[in-house]
């Protein structure tokens, strides 16, 4: 019998939306969170550009600024059409299998991962660079050092302390570096507010101290010359590139990609952002990434030679992991320069930790969106008084301290992982909006990514990737250490249905040697099958296209634990369903026993208000509603539905 229920409209006259995206996230806050990953990388990226192209890295960070461009109307087309919280994973769960989907997430989960273990780490060497120009500092260098041993002076009295710290003052990185992530996680739990306040007070120090190196250093040339410039034109080209310019572009551009790490974060918070901020922070990312990044490979070009002059003068290679801070000394001279460098160092710090902020997020939108789709175990849900899921949160945490204590702080062993992981994802995205043009083709966007920019993209980042694998061969084999892990967990619960059937199949096997010692075994997992199979599933169709039904039973069987599937058409008041449609469905039932169908006929208008009441009422949550891909004139965005997933 086909259920009937009378639903009121959620348009005002004139078919325009009434209810909008509302709150959220402004501009400065969203960019400040995933901006403060992405423009840190100025820290680290002219050095490793230099060391493999020569004097030829600004034009390699020019072409990443390039590629970077292309990204953003790649992005900007995918979140625009599905603007749901997941970046790469939310993009393919919409266009293809949940399978490939998962395999992105993971992906993902590992570039955040080691994002946040490496900026952490590299946040606690700045601060003991920091630490150690301090005591140096005229004036205030004697009272700081004072105070320093005086609090050392007090942990060695503390018996268990005094067993395992050295006897001379040293600053504990290793520890230091679990307290950090131990803070970000709390500030995390606080909530995604509180953790954009601190957000924006790093972005916006960082952006300060950048552009004050930058015109200290611009007018040290002036005063200065150019002659450190026209040394380092003149200097040989890296080994590696054969003394090809060609080469030494390739291998700067590939290593110059670490320096967009962060651009796939806004996509992972995309829902807490308000409406219209997502193409905002894209378009700031590229604008701060394309003005500093081959500035700041220029000015290190025009301070510190790449080899070393007759007179011993300190080189690139030897101030690689602080290249910045050191240009701050030469730049700012005797009287400054000290100054500008502990200022540099500390900001290093406070970005290198507001990448770690960015990472606790965008891992909180991601696996909440993969849990909310059974990719994970459900009691990662759990939510607290603030709203937060403090059990991802956690659970992040110690994932990342463990892999802390595993490398042992090997930045080398965690960059494996951080490069191949994150350039991957980028690559998955991109191929995501081919299948968006291609499959949801009917789905209304803000924005079209033309296809030269798509093609051009994908193609940049593979070459990006093969130039890294190329450079560092045993990346390769650190990052398969850690994927594949992942992928088995995810796997596993991809495919528990079949495992606890191969469980049960065991069982009984071994009951007829047994007896009946294992009955309870056996009906504990018929029912776990059963609790996994009763998830019910909608699907909502408009018509009777029997290809299209025929695809959504597929998609439900090759995808979904579920043997139960409500298919649903919405119509007018006085109308009735597409007459052939029932007779589709009894035929479909009876192609796909496995799965139960019924068909319920609504009176009323599909949109929102119909979705959350159907939600409460039969207790199927939104994104366990299916639709097909809906044409231009539909009057809601995807976002407005509450998750509903496109599966046709």
């Amino acid at each position: 019998m086909a259920e009937q229920v009378s639903v009121l409209p959620a348009v005002s006259s004139g078919g325009h939306i009434t209810e909008h995206k509302r709150g959220g996230l402004g501009e400065l806050a969203a960019t400040a969170i995933c901006g403060n990953d992405i423009t840190s990388s100025c820290l680290y990226v002219s050095a490793l550009a230099i060391l493999a192209a020569g004097a030829w890295a600004p034009l390699a960070l020019l072409g990443v600024a390039g590629v970077l461009f292309l990204f953003r109307s790649i992005y900007g087309e995918v979140v625009g059409a599905l603007p749901l919280n997941g970046g790469a994973y939310n993009a393919l769960l919409n266009t293809t299998s949940k399978w490939l989907a998962s395999m992105a997430a993971c992906l993902t989960l590992l570039s955040y991962m080691a994002t946040a273990v490496i900026s952490s780490l590299e946040a606690m060497h700045y601060l003991e660079s920091f630490l150690h120009g301090l005591v140096k500092l005229p004036l205030i260098g004697p009272p700081v050092a004072g105070l320093w041993n005086g609090i050392w002076s007090g942990l060695m009295s503390i018996g268990p302390l005094a067993a395992v710290l050295p006897a001379e003052p040293h600053f504990p990185v290793f520890f230091f570096t679990l307290v950090v992530l131990a803070v970000f996680m709390g500030l995390t739990v606080l909530g995604i507010s509180e953790s954009a306040r601190v957000a924006i007070f790093i972005f916006i120090t960082h952006m300060v101290t950048l552009t004050v190196l930058l015109v200290i250093g611009l007018l040290a040339l002036l005063n200065g010359g150019m002659d450190v410039f026209r040394a380092n034109l003149a200097a040989p080209l890296p080994e590696a590139t054969n003394g090809l310019v060609w080469l030494a572009i390739f291998f700067g551009f590939s290593a110059a990609m670490l320096g967009i790490s962060g651009f796939e974060s806004s996509s992972n918070f995309v829902e807490e952002q308000a409406e219209g901020v997502f193409p905002k922070t894209l378009r700031n990312m590229w604008i701060a990434v394309s003005v500093f990044n081959p500035a700041m490979a220029f000015l290190a070009l025009a301070l510190v030679p790449i080899v070393a002059t007759p007179g011993g003068a300190d080189t690139i290679v030897m101030h690689e992991e602080s290249l910045l801070s050191h240009m701050g000394m030469i730049a700012g001279g005797q009287t400054f320069g000290p100054w500008l460098a502990s200022l540099i160092s500390l900001d290093a710090a406070l970005v290198l930790n507001g990448a770690v902020l960015t990472s606790f997020v965008g891992v909180s939108g991601l696996v909440r969106r993969m849990t909310l789709d059974r990719v994970l175990p459900q009691f990662l849900l759990k939510q607290n008084r603030r709203g937060s899921t403090h059990r991802i949160i956690v659970a992040f945490f110690l994932l990342s301290a463990s892999v802390l204590f595993i490398t042992g702080g090997d930045l080398r062993a965690l960059a494996g992982v951080y490069t191949l992981s994150f350039l991957a994802v980028m690559m998955l995205f991109g191929f995501g909006n081919i299948l968006l043009k291609v499959r949801r083709a009917r789905l209304p966007r803000p924005e079209h990514a033309p296809w030269l920019a798509v093609i051009g993209g994908i193609l940049a980042v593979m070459a990006g990737l093969v130039g890294n694998v190329m450079l560092h061969p045993e990346y390769t084999r650190v990052f398969l250490g850690y994927f594949v892990p992942t992928a088995l967990v995810v796997g596993i619960m991809l495919s528990r249905i079949g495992l606890l059937r191969v469980l049960l199949f065991f069982v009984h096997e071994v009951s007829e040697s047994i007896g009946n010692l294992t009955e309870d075994l056996t009906a504990r997992f018929l029912r776990k099958i059963d609790e996994i199979n009763s998830q019910q599933i909608v699907f909502f169709t408009r018509g009777d296209n029997a290809a299209m039904l025929h695809e959504a039973m597929q998609y439900v069987r090759n995808n979904e634990h579920t043997n139960r599937m409500k298919v649903v058409t919405v119509v007018r008041e006085g109308e009735e369903a597409p007459p052939g449609l029932e007779v589709d469905l009894e035929f479909l039932d009876r192609v796909y026993p496995d799965i139960d169908v019924e068909f319920v006929v609504l009176e009323g208008t599909f949109g929102p208000e119909l979705i959350h009441e159907l939600a409460k009422r039969w207790n199927i949550p939104p994104n366990f509603m299916f639709i097909g891909s809906p044409g231009d004139h539909f009057l809601y965005g995807l976002a407005e539905l509450g998750g509903v997933r496109l599966i046709v």
